[in-house]
């Protein structure tokens, strides 16, 4: 087994954000995928002596350690309205195939060692997973929905990431088929978005029975519910029907996020998508559409800023593929970039590790730089509790133990 010790570096996690401090002049021994010992570089070579077999040493050259990025909001098959997403939606099956293990492969090398994929075309998304898994393809670690569940006609129903259905029945059986394909999670379209023509951000499209019937079928098998929702009428309904996440939640209240702050309803807020712009020219998003998110953008942000004054649990997700380069970094970055404007860096770092992992129910595997955790991690050089943008300095990436990204420290 494959023992490594990794020295010259400070540790810090998202338990920042509830006081821990960071470890300075540290020492993490790594033992084939998980993490062994954490803590003063001395003690950890000590402890690192006493390990059978041969040792090999790491110096990060004063580098500062986090978790792996956990990206709760992905779409490594996405096309949107537009010539490249045209060209995505013509793809066969291996086209798609082996398009989406490249954004995989792009998507680990820039620190996001976890996805929470939230429609994926054509159940490509299953296949590619069990590939990550069986180490035929670099990748993070995939969570995914399979296809999100919509209306006949409602947001999304144009591709292959969705599949229509229609009244109570017709969900849980959509439920269940999501469920029997492998399914860790359920989404589904309750209102209409941003990439819907013929809608708008505050179309309803889901009744409460079948709202209803979505949540009580998915927990019922022990699957949470995360739900693509603009308007707070239609949220503060699921939530009171029991939903366990709201993407993008463009139209929040005081009182709905007081009302999911009670019920312990997380927000994956996805900033960019109402502010990129550069984005959508370079995909040849059409006009009606760039209009529609740009102009949502102030509303969205107070929305964020409501949510976060209300105490609701907020998390990281980026929506445009993690990788996607973007003004200076990648998506991932600046969407924590964006949510750090507001909760600041400490609670940007949990948002985007530790509390993913608890949402996901994983937090005993990822989330942390702690024993019994498998050792994904990043390092870059300037400190993440003092700015988010330290993550644009990532250099150094392993995920399981593995070293996949490995850069010498800028000058």
């Amino acid at each position: 087994m494959n023992t490594v010790v990794i020295t010259g570096c400070t540790v810090a996690d998202g338990r920042a954000a509830t006081g821990a401090d960071p470890v300075p002049d540290a020492g993490i021994l790594v033992r084939g995928e998980r993490i062994v010992d954490v803590g003063r570089r001395e003690d950890v070579l000590a402890a690192a002596g006493s390990v059978p077999g041969e040792v090999t040493h790491l110096d990060l050259g004063g580098a500062y350690v986090t978790p792996g990025l956990v990206n709760m909001h992905t779409h490594l098959s996405l096309s949107l309205p537009g010539t490249a997403g045209d060209q995505v939606k013509d793809m066969n099956p291996h086209e798609l195939a082996l398009y989406m293990a490249d954004g995989a492969r792009r998507t680990l090398d820039c620190g996001v060692t976890t996805v929470r994929c939230v429609a994926e075309k054509d159940h490509a998304d299953f296949a590619l997973r069990r590939a990550i898994e069986a180490g035929r393809v670099p990748g993070p670690r995939v969570f995914t929905a399979g296809r999100a569940l919509v209306c006949t006609g409602g947001h999304g129903h144009e591709g292959t990431d969705t599949l229509e259905c229609d009244g109570a029945d017709g969900l849980r059986r959509g439920v269940r088929s999501q469920i029997k394909a492998g399914a860790d999670l359920i989404k589904v379209m309750i209102s209409g978005g941003i990439a819907g023509r013929h809608e708008s951000i505050d179309t309803p499209q889901l009744f409460a029975d079948e709202m209803a019937a979505v949540i009580e079928t998915a927990h019922a098998w022990g699957r949470k519910v995360t739900a693509h929702a603009g308007p707070a009428a239609v949220i503060a309904q699921a939530v009171a029907l029991g939903l366990d996440c709201v993407e993008h939640g463009y139209q929040l209240t005081p009182e709905v996020a007081a009302q999911m702050a009670a019920r312990g309803t997380a927000l994956v807020p996805t900033l960019l998508v109402t502010r990129c712009k550069e984005f959508f020219d370079e995909l040849g998003v059409p006009e009606w559409m760039q209009c529609r998110s740009l102009n949502a953008g102030p509303e969205h942000l107070e929305s964020f800023a409501t949510a976060v004054a209300a105490g609701v649990e907020v998390l990281l997700g980026s929506d445009m593929p993690p990788f996607w380069g973007f003004e200076g970094t990648n998506a991932t970055v600046r969407e924590l970039e964006h949510m750090a404007e507001v909760i600041g860096p400490a609670r940007a770092l949990y948002a985007a590790t530790l509390g993913p992992a608890r949402w996901l129910r994983a937090e005993a595997d990822i989330g942390t730089v702690e024993p019994g955790r498998y050792a994904d991690l990043v390092a870059m050089d300037d400190d993440p509790l003092a700015s988010a943008s330290a993550y644009r300095g990532v250099r150094w990436v392993m995920k399981g133990g593995q070293v996949v990204r490995s850069e010498r420290k800028a000058p």
